[in-house]
């Protein structure tokens, strides 16, 4: 079961206001959503819809005080699926006005495929078990694209059994690392 932190940070831009963010502690893995504004009801329905139906009942849900993350909505979504909910120190993002709903994908895929220190792994792999392929790779193929180009169905289907088999392995070994 994930730890999830979540936060929301306020900026304008084409109609966006907000960012709603969560953060599972273990994987370091982002779900993100912007919002006109951050209501209750859009809260309960991310964490609904983009946390508990994509990774399961968390264990603990940690927000910031802000009343939309913590009230009697949440606490009775948290009541529902057994999730302790607990609050900690506000947080306020600084941005600088660009348009950031439209790079909001790109900056997640460079956070998802970037080796975290605490765990020595890439938030993508901890949740997929292989390396992502980066855009970049697919217009200067590097050599794994080249390799993989290469194989007939049925052999990259077994690799790609074999790399899934051993996703266990790494994050146990992430689990050692920090």
């Amino acid at each position: 079961m994930a730890l999830f932190n979540v936060w929301y940070g306020r900026n304008w831009s084409n109609g966006h206001l907000f960012i709603l963010i969560t953060i599972d502690y273990f994987t370091k893995w982002i779900e993100v959503i912007t919002l006109a504004s951050v209501t209750t009801k859009a809260v309960a329905r991310f964490l609904k819809r983009d946390i508990i139906a994509r990774h399961g009942v968390l264990a603990t849900l940690i927000t910031d005080n802000a009343k939309n993350l913590s009230n009697k909505l949440i606490d009775e979504l948290c009541a529902q699926f057994k999730i302790q909910h607990r609050n900690s120190s506000l947080y306020r993002s600084q941005m600088n006005g660009a348009d950031w709903h439209e790079m909001l994908p790109f900056a997640l895929l460079a956070y998802q495929t970037s080796i975290r220190l605490s765990t020595g792994a890439t938030p993508y792999s901890l949740v997929y078990g292989v390396e992502v392929v980066s855009p970049v790779e697919v217009e200067i193929p590097s050599m794994r694209v080249i390799a993989e180009s290469k194989l007939k169905e049925a052999e990259w289907a077994k690799q790609r059994y074999e790399q899934l088999n051993l996703i266990g392995e790494k994050r146990l070994t992430t689990l050692c690392h920090g």
